[in-house]
Order: structure tokens, then sequence, then C-alpha cells
């Protein structure tokens, strides 16, 4: 019996039976990024890309930061898995979306869309992520104030940065599943809203340093779309992403407890991550959506 089977076995039991599953089918992503070491495609902003490039290759995937029309669609071809971050985008980087989508689409490769910023202080972008929506992303994920905002409901953001606790908005989040499989929204705990399961996955664990890193959150979006390249669904890949980013923030914490110490002992921890690392720190439940 494969990991999907055993969801669908356990649909009608209590959601705590999912726990070890999931939780299986974890370790063999990781397992998978490991060996595989999938090409990631990354459209992403200034500010992130050497972060996002060092996360991935401390995790076991590679990343390629390939960001202009005139490349996107051919290497859109060849990689293992796209992801888009509307965080500084250019008019280049605009036409780079669309035509990376869209060939994602048409190829049936998985894909992310990280909406930064959405919202109606930035429309230009915001307008994109609109249009990016029609080529049917695996994961949307962002931040709570990012994905309430894409969900269509009101509240404010500061800047790129979310003013409302992932909590508040998981379940208002639902109607995003209409045009994707996984939605992924970050904060003190991470929620992940699944379509195939039919349930939302909560994520404990990290750091409260981790949102004071630059491009934490895009990094993580780029790890969502390495994981999801190497394992049986995109369920699993974006859970697997977020309990390596939480596992490694709350062991960072271990070891430095201020912000610069923070930033490199997380890189090594993304790293050091071992299949008892899992076992022994993740910290999740399975929630009615």
């Amino acid at each position: 019996m494969n990991q999907s089977e055993k969801f669908n076995s356990t649909m009608n039991t209590d959601l705590s039976d999912l726990n070890s599953p999931l939780l299986e089918s974890v370790i063999q992503a990781w397992t998978e990024l490991k060996t595989n070491q999938p090409l990631v495609h990354i459209i992403t902003n200034a500010v992130a890309s050497n972060y996002v490039a060092n996360v991935l290759l401390a995790a076991g995937a590679s990343p390629a930061m390939i960001d202009n029309p005139f490349e996107a669609e051919s290497f859109a071809t060849i990689a293992s898995a796209i992801n888009i971050n509307l965080g500084t985008p250019t008019s280049e980087q605009m036409q780079a979306m669309q035509i990376t989508a869209q060939t994602a689409q048409q190829l049936s490769k998985v894909w992310v869309l990280d909406p930064v910023g959405y919202g109606p202080v930035l429309p230009w972008r915001s307008e994109m992520v609109n249009t990016l929506l029609q080529y049917r992303p695996s994961v949307i994920r962002g931040n709570a104030s990012e994905i309430n905002g894409l969900a269509g409901n009101q509240g404010e953001s500061k800047g790129v940065d979310s003013t409302l606790n992932s909590a508040e908005t998981y379940l208002q989040a639902s109607t995003l599943l209409e045009h994707c499989e996984c939605v992924a929204i970050s904060g003190e705990s991470d929620f992940i809203l699944s379509k195939q399961m039919n349930t939302v996955v909560k994520i404990n664990g990290g750091s409260y340093l981790q949102p004071k890193v630059t491009a934490s959150g895009c990094a993580l979006g780029a790890l969502i779309a390495a994981y999801c390249a190497v394992s049986e669904n995109v369920t699993t890949g974006t859970v697997a992403a977020h309990i390596h980013f939480a596992i490694a923030g709350q062991k960072a914490f271990e070891l430095a407890s201020s912000v610069g110490s923070f930033n490199v002992a997380f890189l090594d921890e993304i790293f050091n991550l071992k299949e008892e690392d899992i076992q022994q720190y993740a910290d999740i439940e399975i929630l009615p959506l």
C-alpha cells in the first residue's frame, strides 16, 4: 500500500490516525530530495535570490534563478519544479512569470505561487497574481495577510509583512483550493490546506526569529517546490518543506538566540536534518477543513 492509499484508507477514522502515514511520507520525501537533487526553476526577488539558493543547496536541491523572458520557457521545460515569487517584480520578470507558469501548466509541472505583497496597496503585482491563477499553481504559499487578501477578504498588511495571525485566517483561505491543490499559510504555526486529504495540517515549531531573517518565507516557497518535485503528491511535499523549516528553526534557536548567529545556525540545521530529527521534532496536528 502506497502512502496515498494509506491516506485514503484512514479518511473515515479519527483525524489523528493520519499523523503516522503522513510522517512516513515526509521521511520518504526527505530521502528522495537528498537522492534526486531536483532542479528548481526559481523566479524570486532581488532581496531573496542568494539566500533562497543557499537554502535549497543546503537542503539537497539544485536551484536555478532564471528570471528573464528569453530563457523562461526552455528552462521551465527541463526543470523538475517551479517557484514564482512576486517580491520585487520587474517588467521583464513579469513576462517571464507568465511564460513560465503557462509552460508549467502545459507540461503538468509542479509550480508554487508566492503572492508577496498581494493587496490594494500594490495593484500592479496583485493583478499579475490574479493572472497567474489561471495557470493553476500546485501550491499557493504566503503569510496570513497575503492569503487572506487573495481569498477575497479585507485585511491590512504592513508592506509585505503580515498583520494577521495564520490561525485567524486559515479556514477563510479554503476558497483558494478552487485554484490549487494546497494552500500554505506561514506564521507562528503553519497551516496547510489540502484538497487531496480534505483536511488542514497544522505544523508547530520553528522560532520567532525566522521572520527577522530576510527572505526566509521566500526560501520556504522554493523548498516547497523542491519537495513537491520528489514527493508522491503535493500535500506531502508541502508538509515536508514546512516540517524541515520548523525543525531547523527550533534546533537553530537552541544553539543561537540572536538574529545574526541564528541565521547561520538555521542554514546549518537545514543541511544537517536527519530522519531521527523528523521523528523526534515533527509536531503536527490534523484538523478538519
